[in-house]
């Protein structure tokens, strides 16, 4: 029994976790049984614990993570502001009097807000309340119905920026510096979150774009299950399609094009964004909108024109030219300041600022605890032996490097139907991702390979998030079963997503390669 130990302690885990007990305190406390029953038994060195204090620490100083609760509340303001439903309502109006439209603008919107928020769970909700009943009413399948709403309000996992590309950017890079030492090399390389970002975005469009051409082609051979919309329902102006689109669009090219272009770090581009959406929600709620549109002009003009011409006042050879540049950079950020002051008031007066913070805070605090509890799950299962485990079994599969990294994909896949995709980042990949770096796959394009198939965890029944998030958004007459058959086949196009992925890897390894 002490000899298998290790996998004793993984088995308890997903059985803790099923119990519907608290994911944080579930792997946390397995940890701690585990680590003293192993100690008992005399195959762990309890002193390993020590480590612990080291490894939050290197949690709570890690600047890549503070990105995670920036990005989580714009898409919380986003959501809570209704921008997304503006978007949901205009989208459904100009595309939903075509066969299988109403599907083609959820598709469409889902990837928009995917590259804007982030956040798969107010995506799924939103849609669930505001396009679902819509879809219904034209008469769609319910399952037709239900599948696409959850496929679609999964995109924010795999299109940046995201919380899953955050911390498997952070998990990949820590696999590979350990594949690195291993290999004899003192001198490692680091990966960064905007190389994942790029090496995500071609992979993301891959995806949209297969879920487009299954609902126009469904749309085309069962037309009774997605017929146009009310025709009486006004098409919307080209006025209201530019005003519920390129706002989005604005703060996706802000927050994408810094990180992208090499003009600030994941975490500076969240700021912006978080700011970004801030005067997008303060503008919508109607009062003060002309400053807060003028605050969003001068903090663009000041972000452009700080980077052509930067200016340093404290130094003492600056001519006339660099002082009226930086007292219009003073200017243009007063401005600013001034129009996100105004933002802040008409969101404290709507109370939409304080749904938002609890939003952030509790998702948040739900992420970190989890990968706090990881990190000592991670130490007791190192201390009983299972990293080797796990590295012997991995280096010794039948068909060498391709044989291990299907296994793993498979095990994954199977974990995705009952934990969620931040235990599944910060428990399992950890223990398998330097064994596949070091049996010669590129990191980068394991890291998205992985994504697509934790992304697909949102979908599979019977704990797939996205099921329940809709299930609780849902009218009534779409049932439990309807969700489940709904999602089916966007399983299986997640599938041969990741496999145009892994025949051509070029789709997630050319874009880093060349921004990086």
């Amino acid at each position: 029994m002490t000899a298998y130990l290790d996998l004793l302690m993984f088995a308890a885990l997903v059985a803790a976790i099923m119990t519907g007990f608290p994911v944080a305190f579930s792997i946390a406390g397995v940890a701690v049984l585990f680590a003293y029953l192993g100690w008992l038994l005399g195959v762990m060195d309890i002193s390993l614990l020590g480590a612990f204090g080291q490894r939050v620490f290197g949690l709570i100083s890690n600047q890549v993570l503070i990105a995670i609760p920036l990005f989580v509340l714009m898409g919380a303001l986003l959501e809570k502001s209704r921008i997304a439903e503006d978007l949901l309502d205009t989208m459904g109006r100009a595309f939903g009097q075509l066969r299988g439209g109403l599907g083609i603008s959820v598709v469409l919107v889902g990837a928009l807000l995917a590259a804007s928020t982030g956040i798969v769970g107010a995506t799924v909700v939103a849609m669930g309340m505001i396009a679902l009943p819509t879809m219904l009413r034209a008469g769609y399948d319910p399952r037709v119905s239900a599948g696409i709403v959850c496929t679609a309000g999964t995109l924010g996992q795999i299109i940046p920026p995201s919380t899953l590309l955050i911390i498997l950017a952070d998990v990949m890079s820590n696999a590979y510096q350990q594949a690195q030492y291993e290999q004899g090399k003192f001198t490692v390389e680091a990966l960064s979150v905007g190389q994942f970002f790029a090496a995500a975005l071609i992979p993301g469009l891959v995806l949209v774009t297969l879920y487009l051409i299954y609902v126009l082609v469904r749309g085309a051979l069962r037309p009774q299950d997605m017929p146009p919309a009310d025709l009486r329902q006004p098409r919307p102006s080209r006025a209201e399609v530019l005003g519920a689109i390129v706002p989005p669009i604005l703060l996706i090219f802000a927050v994408l094009g810094s990180i992208l272009g090499g003009l600030a770090t994941p975490t500076e581009a969240a700021a912006v964004g978080a700011v970004g959406a801030l005067l997008m929600s303060g503008a919508r709620l109607g009062r003060f909108r002309r400053v807060i549109v003028a605050a969003a002009v001068a903090l663009i003009l000041l972000a452009v024109a700080a980077g052509v011409f930067p200016v340093r006042l404290q130094r003492g050879d600056l001519g006339i030219g660099s002082y009226v540049a930086g007292g219009a950079y003073v200017g243009l950020a007063l401005i600013g300041g001034l129009g996100i002051l105004a933002a802040l008031r008409n969101l404290l007066a709507d109370r939409v600022i304080h749904d938002a913070a609890t939003s952030t805070m509790t998702m948040t605090a739900m992420i970190f605890a989890t990968i706090l509890a990881a990190g000592m799950f991670s130490l007791v299962f190192i201390g009983l032996g299972g990293e080797d485990r796990v590295a012997h079994w991995l280096a010794n599969l039948p068909g060498g490097a391709t044989g291990a990294l299907l296994v793993t994909m498979a095990i994954v896949f199977f974990m995705g139907f009952f934990l969620d995709f931040v235990e599944i980042s910060v428990i399992v990949l950890p223990l398998v991702t330097p064994t596949l770096i070091l049996l010669g796959h590129d990191p980068i394009w394991l890291g998205i390979m992985l994504a697509i198939n934790l992304q697909t965890s949102f979908l599979t029944p019977p704990f797939g998030f996205s099921l329940f998030y809709l299930r609780g958004a849902a009218p009534d007459e779409v049932t439990t079963g309807h969700i489940y058959r709904g999602v089916l086949p966007f399983i299986a196009l997640q599938a041969v997503g990741a496999g145009v992925v892994f025949f051509w890897p070029a789709l997630a390894t050319w874009l880093p390669g060349v921004m990086f």
